[in-house]
């Protein structure tokens, strides 16, 4: 089945056409940078811009940066405050006059990865997270999904939430080596490793192309992969949801 993906990020709006059987994209990917500020009008628009540039009139998926509840926006997230209690589904479906199906981009794309990428066929508990201006995270339990968890919102030993200690986004920001940054990722994967014991962690977002400069850093003994899709894992996630909730 072909469903157009749309992964609304930090700092860029990302879709193509995906072939939801196999994960493959039949499209170029088309990226718009995130409006500034990033409030549901303006990105509303952004996202009609990328429906219109690829002329799709069928329902569309929508990886969204924090959590939806019943296509409900229940916390604001890293985007604007004015997106707490919007309802980004009805919201979207107005702009565009098209059926969306919108989740939390973490889930998402872990639901990508564990039906067709680095999950694939993997029993157990799977932590999936994603590294870019935030951290997201989904749980999967023998290949179902636990939603809307929210590893990035725990606090570290210091008081402050560990996305703000540890997201690629205050990497760039305070100028941290990749050593530098890579011990403090390694205190959230021992803090994954005490709450969840899972048997894999999939590492996706943009940093996770320099897994191989990092890895000699991280102490933790858990099986670790990186996401086979990488930074398209959002896109692809968000069309095979739209694929299985449009029926």
């Amino acid at each position: 089945m072909k469903v157009l993906g749309i992964d609304i990020g930090g700092s860029g709006i990302k879709a193509a056409i995906v072939d939801t059987k196999t994960g493959k994209l039949l499209s170029e990917r088309h990226r718009i940078p995130t409006p500034k500020p990033a409030t549901p009008d303006a990105v509303a628009k952004v996202v009609k811009e990328i429906v219109t540039y690829f002329e799709w009139e069928k329902a569309v998926g929508c990886s969204f940066p924090t959590i939806i509840v019943d296509g409900k926006c229940i916390h604001s997230g890293n985007l604007s405050e004015k997106w707490l209690n919007v309802k980004v589904e009805k919201l979207f479906k107005k702009e565009c006059k098209l059926p969306f199906y919108v989740s939390n981009d973490a889930d998402l794309a872990g639901l990508a990865e564990v039906s067709l990428g680095a999950g694939k066929n993997k029993k157990g508990l799977i932590l999936v997270i994603t590294i870019g201006t935030g951290i997201g995270s989904g749980l999967f339990y023998n290949g179902k999904l636990i939603p809307n968890l929210e590893l990035g919102r725990m606090l570290h030993s210091d008081g402050k939430i560990i996305e703000y200690y540890t997201a690629d986004s205050v990497r760039k920001k305070e100028n941290l080596s990749l050593k530098q940054w890579a011990l403090r990722f390694d205190d959230l994967l021992s803090y994954a490793k005490i709450v969840f014991s899972p048997n894999l962690i999939i590492l996706g977002g943009g940093i996770s192309k320099k897994y191989d400069q990092i890895k000699e850093y991280l102490n933790t003994d858990i099986d670790v992969k990186v996401a086979e899709f990488r930074n398209n894992a959002g896109i692809i996630g968000a069309a095979m949801y739209a694929s299985k909730k449009d029926k």
